[in-house]
């Protein structure tokens, strides 16, 4: 009951109406207010203030009219504006950030302050009695020493709201376009990541790793969808309550169905009560939700790494900063223990055990989905390498550093699966003393015949050719720089573990060392003759990790 309560209240808070229905409601409670208070005379001492000058029924109409159809027209205007951010968004960022958008604050505050002010000014227009109308009561007609009924609290009130939600106007145009910037983005979905973990696993300064589960019966799901809550309490009362312990065989975001097993019980008899009520602890939903699920806000970073990586937007740099976040939320799990599950102040680990979350998991999770598509660009590449060696500084475990130098490795591995037509004359060597930097050479152009003067010498004909460099293209060798000629991952050299592979050797090179186990190799780009790179003795031996 308290999981469907919560996931009843995320589908709340990721909603468009539920803040501008609530701000309407109250908006027109505070409208019979102040008109209760104006027909009681509680507003009389406004007319005794010389920089309020009391408005007539006229006047009145007029600005509570301009005030509600000004507002409903804005709220119009803002909630296009809203669509259209969030469908730009989705579509370039990925479906999955949708449920950001709709969490944003900003946009439900915003859109509720104009729909609230419009329903404030249409509830104190309906009141307002023109001179010659005649009042519905006796205390209607003594109101105000003014003929007719004005509320003058009430219009003062409207006015207010109206100044404020030009405020918020100003506010929302600067929150939308700031909102859907791909560094905003990511700040907003890498900050929370570190939070949650910081939540999730408190313990500082550890290694340990979860403990391995008891097995039992099974307990099958009743319905297909996502696992959006885990009610922990409540299972730990279940479990409590007939001696049993409770090993979870999914965790929060994973797809069910009713033949998957939800949990297995150990040390009680299995029976169709218990049964109900272990499966009445779960809540499943058509969407993941990053609530319990730190694996979800890993899958958005990657998501976003893999569409910028992808060759239909091959925008790398974006994946640079999906790769920052990644390094800084693995460094935070690098020296926590992770023994622990989500919420686990509300269960006992002895009779409640989560599905095994070591950091093996949230490495393959995150670096691991990455890999493949980071292994196809230079840039992406040595950033991969480079951030693993970032997340390395908050490891304090033996254990831990040899996954980073694993990371590493297959990193390698999947760089020689690349096709050689992808390799653009790109590879590796280990020759020490070739030339700086690893620009590419312009393309040669075809040779044109020359018009020579007639006069003149064979040996001044000669001398009019520009002499022959020293990669045989004629005329000197023109500055070049730019990008590393092809955007693959065989220009990325061995930085974690000796290797040796076979490629065109280039003429121009660069020397790059590992910040892992600090191996020096060699980026070569050019044509020349097929060479092999020797190995290269790592400066860590593989024992240190």
């Amino acid at each position: 009951m308290i999981s469907t309560l919560r996931s009843l209240w995320l589908n709340i808070n990721a909603s468009y109406w539920f803040y501008p229905g609530l701000f309407s409601v109250i908006a027109a409670l505070a409208a019979i207010g102040t008109v209760w208070l104006d027909r009681n005379g509680f507003a009389e001492w406004l007319n005794n203030v010389a920089w309020i000058q009391p408005s007539r029924p006229e006047g009145a109409r007029t600005v509570l009219t301009v005030i509600a159809g000004s507002m409903i027209a804005t709220a119009a205007t803002v909630f296009s504006i809203t669509i259209a951010a969030v469908a730009y968004a989705s579509g370039t960022y990925g479906p999955r950030l949708l449920t950001n958008f709709m969490y944003d604050k900003g946009n439900q505050l915003s859109l509720g302050v104009f729909i609230a002010t419009f329903v404030y000014a249409l509830m104190v227009l309906r009141v307002v009695r023109s001179e010659d109308e005649r009042a519905p009561s006796e205390m209607d007609a003594v109101a105000t020493a003014l003929p007719g009924f004005t509320p003058q609290l009430s219009l003062l009130v409207a006015t207010s709201l109206a100044l404020f939600a030009v405020a918020v106007l100003v506010y929302f145009l600067h929150h939308i376009p700031d909102s859907i910037r791909i560094n905003t983005v990511l700040k907003g979905i890498g900050r929370r990541l570190i939070e949650d973990i910081r939540e999730r696993f408190p313990d500082n300064g550890g290694s340990d790793e979860p403990n391995a589960q008891k097995s039992g019966e099974a307990v099958t799901g009743i319905d297909a969808g996502y696992i959006k809550i885990i009610d922990f309490e409540a299972l730990n009362e279940i479990a409590e309550s007939h001696g049993a312990c409770i090993a979870l065989k999914v965790r929060t975001g994973d797809f069910v169905h009713c033949r998957s097993p939800l949990v297995e019980v150990s040390g009680t008899e299995m029976a169709e009560r218990l049964g109900s009520d272990i499966r009445a602890a779960f809540s499943i939903g058509g969407m993941r939700t990053p609530t319990q699920d730190l694996e979800f806000l890993f899958d958005e970073l990657v998501e976003i790494a893999l569409r910028a990586l992808s060759p239909g937007i091959n925008d790398p740099f974006t994946a640079l900063t999906s790769l920052h976040w990644l390094a800084a939320a693995t460094a935070e799990l690098g020296d926590r223990d992770l023994d622990r599950g989500p919420e686990q102040e509300n269960y006992d680990r002895a009779r409640i055990q989560p599905l095994e979350d070591d950091y093996a998991h949230f490495l393959e999770r995150g670096f691991g989905g990455i890999r493949a598509s980071a292994a196809g660009s230079v840039i992406a590449s040595l950033k991969f390498l480079d951030s693993l060696h970032s997340a390395a500084l908050g490891a304090n475990s033996p254990h831990r550093l040899g996954l980073l130098r694993q990371e590493a490795e297959r990193l390698i591995e999947q760089a020689r699966t690349v096709p050689d037509s992808l390799l653009s004359g790109v590879s590796v060597c280990s020759d020490l003393s070739c030339p700086l930097p690893c620009w590419p050479l312009p393309p040669r152009s075809p040779r044109r015949r020359r018009k020579i003067p007639i006069s003149g010498s064979r040996r001044s004909r000669a001398s009019a050719r520009s002499p022959r460099s020293s990669n045989g293209m004629r005329g000197p060798r023109p500055s070049w720089p730019g990008r590393p000629i092809s955007n693959n991952a065989a220009s990325v050299p061995s930085r974690c573990s000796p290797t040796t592979i076979r490629s065109r050797c280039p003429i121009r090179s660069r020397a790059i060392t590992s910040p892992i186990s600090g191996s020096t190799a060699i980026i070569r780009a050019g044509s020349g003759a097929s060479r092999r790179a020797r190995p290269i003795s790592p400066a860590i031996p593989d024992g240190a990790c």
